[in-house]
């Protein structure tokens, strides 16, 4: 599926700020088999001061800017195209959970897609006991890694509602679960903190999601969403799988990876610092058009 992807993030400071430094992560990276990244770009404005791009360790395009001059105001725009290859996960090939401890064992690689860095606790993510159990329930009866995993994001799509107001970027896992409400960051989270304490490696994914308008309406501009998942390491014949808890499903054709890493913080769009003082607002809009082929 291609599709035309664009980004724009808006910041909007109370009294300008002198000044900043931004690690931009907005560009979907080309994975083989996976997704094609043509056509990229990112704009900035006001134009920056200095800036160069590199691969971060997770292997996510990573843009570091530096704003040398007196701003109110600043706006990211990322375009691309994306050619998703991608439709969803074939037979599943995964081993048993109790088997699964001595896959992961037997991992000597520790590159950026080694389960090993996705198994211990994150900055954002801890072990939270009620958390664990209850992932441990979800998933007692199931046969594979990769059952396990469906059945723990069934089970979170089931029993959490999503809710745009409830939460905030900062909200730690275990707050909003113990709602039971949230957003998808939200979701992805509470699954990374309960796979993680059941011994299943998990990361958290950024990306874009296409949606369809209701029947009869038209498409928004803009009303396309900056979203969030999962992806577990069900043993070595299986490897990674995406799952969206949030929506109850596999990734698939309308799911396009921008980042992945063991937490939000890992692929936060933008972060870095700011020489300001008084508050800030922010706002984004996100474009998921589908194009024809060819």
């Amino acid at each position: 599926m291609l599709y035309q992807v664009r980004l724009s993030v808006t910041y909007h400071y109370a009294r300008p700020a002198s000044g900043g430094r931004h690690l931009l992560r907005l560009l979907p990276a080309a994975i083989p088999g996976v997704q094609d990244i043509s056509h990229d770009l990112i704009a900035i404005s006001p134009r920056p001061a200095e800036r160069s791009e590199f691969i971060d360790f997770f292997g996510n395009r990573t843009s570091e800017v530096t704003i040398a001059c007196d701003h109110s105001e600043i706006v990211f725009t990322a375009t691309c195209k994306v050619d998703r290859l991608f439709e969803g996960p074939a037979e599943d090939r995964s081993v048993s959970l109790a088997r699964l401890p001595a896959e992961i064992v037997a991992v000597s690689d520790l590159g950026p897609a080694s389960p090993h860095h996705f198994l211990p606790a994150s900055p954002r993510i801890r072990p939270v006991l009620a958390i664990t159990d209850y992932a441990r329930e979800a998933l007692a009866t199931a046969p594979t890694a990769r059952a396990a995993v469906e059945a723990f994001g069934l089970a979170l799509n089931r029993d959490m509602r999503f809710d745009g107001g409830a939460t905030s970027v900062d909200t730690p896992p275990e707050e909003a679960f113990a709602h039971r409400h949230g957003v998808c960051q939200d979701f992805a989270q509470i699954m990374i903190a309960g796979l993680r304490g059941a011994g299943v490696p998990a990361a958290y994914v950024s990306g874009f999601l296409r949606t369809v308008p209701p029947p009869g309406q038209p498409r928004l501009e803009g009303a396309d969403a900056m979203h969030a998942w999962v992806r577990a390491w069900c043993g070595t014949a299986e490897g990674w799988v995406d799952y969206d808890p949030t929506n109850g499903c596999f990734a698939g054709a309308d799911h396009i990876v921008a980042a992945v890493g063991r937490d939000y913080g890992d692929v936060a769009p933008v972060s870095g610092i700011l020489r300001i003082a008084g508050g800030q607002k922010t706002s984004h809009a996100v474009d998921v058009i589908p194009l024809p082929a060819g």
